[in-house]
């Protein structure tokens, strides 16, 4: 098989010959083999495995996306990813990165927040003259 994970704005990972892929979805783990039909799947956070010839097993940590699997071409769209051999060393990979990602949420957040309010301070104020 032959798979695509995308990220926005780039392509994380392109692999040729891959024998088989584990996926995590709503209804739990969902494995595909090379012969395997057509299909499409909502992901959830998790690891997505494949396996090569060339690099044995391969983990990738995923976020939210979906799995489409069309012949032999399986492409995977998801908003984050991150890939490691080991998976103690993408486990902290994954703590750090995601606690990065929860600290600028948080502070954009409270910047929209005090914009809104601005916004619509004025706003009242507008409407008052």
């Amino acid at each position: 098989m032959n798979l695509k994970v995308l990220v926005p704005f780039r392509v994380f990972a392109e692999k040729a010959g891959v024998s088989r892929i584990v996926a995590q979805t709503h209804a739990g783990s969902v494995g595909l083999l090379a012969h395997r039909l057509d299909c499409v799947a909502a992901l959830t956070p998790g690891i997505l495995i494949y396996e090569t010839q060339a690099d044995g097993e391969v983990f990738v940590a995923v976020d939210d996306g979906v799995l489409v699997k069309t012949g032999a071409d399986v492409l995977v769209s998801v908003r984050r990813a991150l890939g490691g051999a080991d998976l103690g060393q993408l486990r902290a990979s994954v703590e750090n990165e995601f606690k990065t990602l929860d600290e600028r949420d948080t502070s954009v957040r409270s910047v929209m927040a005090k914009l809104e309010a601005g916004f619509l301070h004025r706003l009242g104020s507008f409407q008052h003259e």
